[in-house]
């Protein structure tokens, strides 16, 4: 999920907006505004029932965000890495880099979160109550009581024991540490997970046909999204069983092709990119410290005739944007750092930020086509979680990748 609107870091993390969340502020705003707010706490300007439905669109969202940066920070605090949060059409993402690696961890991290929004819910009780005790305007007292009331729900309606909820989250947990099969209980909580989202279809169906219109088509949609992700949790769920125990090291390329930042676009497609089955080219220096990566695709969006006068600094991802790794580090682990703009790969880098390897789609493809072929289980107990630099005068390796 990728932030439209940037809101800066709130504990290291960046946080930002989905431009769909708009959609939410919206819905928020016309029910709250046209409807709930005329009806209970009447006598009011338009303009005020506007107002007050924005100020409340806007503490509800807030009240998302602090779900999910409380779920960010325990992850942080276990050793997991954050990539971004967003708030979206549907709520909010934490994105993670990475996976709990005992059951109570896990448990922690998915608890906090409805934790969060039963602390919101109280605080905005409590805010209602002073309110009207301090003898403030209904309609103020009517916001804050909604508030309370829907972050109540919103906790109640994530500790639902079905994946991608924080319940389903909770679920995982409380069957990993029952089985020690930490695949086998994400499996279990991402198919009750698709089960409560064609449950929430159904009734969003039958909603329809008997006349309740746009809350059942909203029904549905969630429905539609939890099947989906649940979906995706499973098959991620068996992924990560295959690839469990490889490591980095065990997979990369460590035979690579190279080049220098001050070649020419042209000068890499007359060596390389004609002669080779090649997508991947490392920009390194003299001592083989990682200064960028270009990728097949970067090389085709330069016009055939600025070729020449097109340096591979001018087009290649940065450095400090392409996800790296280590040897040692596991597969499964460094899987969800390869986006961005380095086109799913990612480079291995000695203590020293030398390049000591690459890793591709296709050297995960292999491991994944492999994975049954591997003599013994390597599950062991309970389950969690020579380069050449090339230079202008001198030819390039080979490389099959």
């Amino acid at each position: 999920m990728r932030s439209s609107i940037s809101l800066g870091r709130i504990g290291g993390i960046p946080v930002g907006l989905n431009v769909s969340v708009l959609v939410i502020v919206v819905i928020l705003l016309v029910g709250l505004a046209f409807g709930r707010f005329p009806v209970v706490f009447p006598g009011s300007s338009p303009v005020v029932y506007l107002l007050a439905g924005l100020v409340t669109a806007v503490l509800f969202l807030a009240s998302l965000l602090a779900h999910e940066i409380s779920h960010a920070l325990v992850a942080k605090r276990h050793g997991i890495d954050v990539a971004r949060i967003t708030l979206w059409l549907l709520g909010g993402v934490a994105e993670l880099r990475g996976e709990p690696r005992t059951p109570g961890a896990d448990l922690r991290i998915a608890v906090v979160g409805p934790l969060t929004s039963i602390a919101c819910g109280v605080f905005f009780g409590a805010v209602a109550l002073l309110t009207a005790a301090a003898g403030g305007a209904p309609l103020l007292v009517g916001m804050f009581t909604y508030l309370a009331g829907v972050n109540v729900i919103l906790a109640v309606f994530n500790l639902i024991p079905a994946a991608p909820l924080d319940g389903g989250r909770v679920l995982r947990a409380a069957l990993w540490s029952r089985w020690g099969d930490r695949t086998r209980a994400a499996v279990a909580a991402a198919r009750a997970g698709r089960v409560f989202g064609y449950i929430l279809i159904a009734l969003g169906f039958l909603q329809v046909v008997t006349g309740s219109g746009f809350e059942g088509l909203w029904l549905a949609l969630i429905g539609l999204f939890l099947v989906s992700a649940a979906s995706a949790e499973e098959q991620q769920a068996q992924l990560g069983s295959s690839l469990h125990g490889v490591r980095i090291g065990d997979v990369m390329a460590d035979r690579l092709v190279v080049a220098h930042p001050d070649e020419t676009v042209a000068e890499l497609v007359d060596r390389v990119v004609l002669r080779e089955r090649l997508s991947t080219y490392p920009l390194v220096d003299h001592d083989m410290r990682f200064l960028g990566l270009v990728t097949l695709n970067r090389i085709r969006r330069v016009p055939p005739d600025a070729r020449t006068a097109t340096r591979l600094r001018d087009i290649a991802c940065p450095s400090d944007e392409v996800p790296t790794a280590r040897p040692d580090e596991t597969l499964i682990d460094v899987l969800g750092r390869m986006g961005g703009c380095a086109d799913g790969r990612a480079v291995v880098l000695d203590p020293h930020g030398r390049l000591i390897g690459l890793l591709t789609p296709s050297d995960i493809s292999r491991v994944i086509q492999t994975a049954g072929l591997r003599a013994s289980d390597p599950y062991h107990g309970p389950r969690g979680a020579d380069l050449t630099t090339h230079h202008p005068d001198r030819p390039l390796d080979r490389s099959g990748r």
